[in-house]
C-alpha cells in the first residue's frame, strides 16, 4: 500500500511530504520510501499564517480563507508527488496546527487546517486528516504522534535512547527495554527563534539558516536564567505545548521584565542555548545512553554543536542513519498513521499522549472512487524497518 505522508509543522515555513510503499512480513512492516519533499508556503500566505497565530487576533473570516488556502497548497504539493511515483491509495494529512487547547495541564482541543477535500478532488485519492482530536476525546494530549514511528523502528536498539525531534517545539520519546514508551514536549526548540528572526526581518528565509546568527552572537545568562525558570518545564510528562505559549510576544516580555536590551546576534544565541538547556537537562534527568535527532535544528550546526557539548557521554546521532531522512521523519509518521487507520490499527501510543486507550485516528475523505479500505488486521506490526526507493 503507498500512502502520502504530508504536515506543516509548527514552523509554519511549508509542507514537508513522503511516499512510503508499506508490507508486511510476518509481524514486521516494511517501508520503501519512495519520495520525499518539502515545498515551501507561498510568501504571502506564511506571512498571514503567522499574523493569525496567538496572541494575535483573528476572524471566522480569515480562518476558513485560511482553511481553504492551506487546503489548496497542501494538494497542489500532493499532485506534484504523485506526478513524480504515481498514484497512491491513501494520503495522510495533519494539516496545518493553528490552536492546541491546554488547560490544567490537559488538552481540551486542537485545530489543525487545510481541508482534506482539496486534495481528494486534487488528486483522486481518499484523505485521511484531523489525526489529533480523537486521542484527545479519549483523555490524552494528542501529541507526541510521532511515538509510534519512533516505538516501532528503534525499539530494539539495546540502549535507553531518546528520539528527540527539533521541530519549533522539540519533543521526546523515551524507549527503554520493556517499558512502555514515555513521550512529552520538552519545550521550544526553533519556535522563538524564527519568531525573533522573523519579527527583526533577520534572514529572508524566516530562520536562522545554519545556525549563523547565533554562532555570531553571546548568550545572555541573566536572559537565559529567566526563560529556564518558565513553569512549563517543571510539569511532570504527558504534556504539550505550543506557539500558543512560545511566540514572539513571549520573547518581548521575557525583555521587558528583565530590563534587557540585546542586539539580534545575542538574543539567537541565548534563545538556540535554551533549546539546548532544557533538552541537555531532560537526557541527563532520565539518564539516556543515546539520543538519536530529526527536524529543523538538525540543520542548525550551532545548535547541533552545542547539544552535542551539553551531552559528554551520551551519543548523539540522526535519524537518518535508521532510515528516516531527518528533515522528512514526520512526513513518515503521517504515512504511516495513515496506513494503521486504513487497516483498522490504533495510531496512537497511549502510555506516550497519556490517553488510557489507544485509538484509531483520523477522519477519512473519499477519493473520486467509491471508498475501499483492506480487511482490518488483528494485530498491528511489531516493528518497522525503512529504507530508500533502490
Amino acid at each position: 500500500m503507498k500512502v502520502l505522508g504530508m504536515i506543516s509543522g509548527t514552523s509554519h515555513d511549508g509542507i514537508d511530504m513522503a511516499v512510503v510503499d508499506f508490507s508486511v512480513t510476518n509481524s514486521a512492516l516494511q517501508g520503501t520510501v519512495l519520495h520525499f519533499d518539502s515545498v515551501p508556503y507561498s510568501a504571502q500566505l506564511r506571512t498571514e499564517l503567522i499574523n493569525s497565530l496567538p496572541p494575535a487576533a483573528t476572524t471566522l473570516q480569515k480562518m476558513c480563507e485560511l482553511d481553504t488556502r492551506v487546503g489548496q497548497e497542501f494538494a497542489a504539493a500532493a499532485q506534484q508527488a504523485i506526478d513524480r511515483v504515481g498514484p497512491v491509495d491513501f494520503i495522510c494529512s495533519h494539516g496545518q496546527t493553528m490552536y492546541h487547547w491546554v488547560e490544567d495541564d490537559r488538552a481540551l482541543g486542537t485545530l489543525q487546517i487545510g481541508q482534506a477535500a482539496w486534495l481528494a478532488e486534487k488528486t483522486g485519492a481518499p484523505v485521511i486528516s484531523d489525526v489529533r482530536i480523537r486521542d484527545i476525546t479519549a483523555g490524552g494530549h494528542g501529541a507526541p504522534l510521532a511515538s509510534l514511528l519512533d516505538f516501532l523502528l528503534l525499539r530494539s536498539v539495546p540502549e535507553k535512547v531518546g528520539a528527540l525531534n527539533l521541530g519549533g517545539i522539540s519533543n521526546i520519546t523515551i524507549l527503554d527495554g520493556d517499558a512502555a514508551p514515555l513521550a512529552y514536549d520538552v519545550g521550544p526548540a526553533n519556535a522563538l527563534i524564527d519568531a525573533v528572526v522573523t519579527q527583526g526581518d533577520l534572514h529572508r528565509a524566516g530562520y536562522d539558516q545554519g545556525g549563523r546568527i547565533a554562532a555570531s552572537g553571546t548568550v545572555n545568562q541573566a536572559l537565559l536564567d529567566y526563560l529556564l525558570a518558565d513553569p512549563y518545564y517543571e510539569l511532570q510528562p504527558p504534556k504539550t505545548t505550543g506557539k500558543e505559549q512560545f511566540h514572539y510576544q513571549y520573547v518581548s516580555d521575557a525583555l521587558s521584565n528583565t530590563g534587557l536590551d540585546l542586539s539580534a546576534a545575542d538574543l539567537v544565541a541565548t534563545l538556540t542555548q535554551l533549546t539546548v538547556e532544557t533538552v541537555a537537562r531532560e537526557v541527563a534527568r532520565l539518564a539516556l545512553d543515546q539520543v538519536i535527532v530529526s527536524g529543523g535544528g538538525c540543520f542548525n550546526p550551532e545548535m547541533m554543536g552545542r547539544l552535542r557539548q551539553a551531552l559528554p557521554g551520551v551519543k548523539v546521532s540522526e535519524s537518518t542513519r535508521f532510515g528516516a531522512p531527518a528533515d522528512s521523519r514526520e512526513a513518515i509518521v503521517f504515512a504511516l498513521i495513515g496506513w494503521h487507520t486504513a487497516h483498522g490499527l490504533p495510531g496512537n501510543i497511549a502510555s506516550a499522549t497519556g490517553a488510557p486507550h489507544a485509538s484509531v485516528l483520523g477522519t477519512i475523505t473519499p477519493g473520486a472512487a467509491p471508498l475501499q479500505l483492506p480487511t482490518p488486521l488483528a494485530q498491528p506490526p511489531a516493528s518497522i524497518q525503512l529504507q530508500p526507493n533502490g
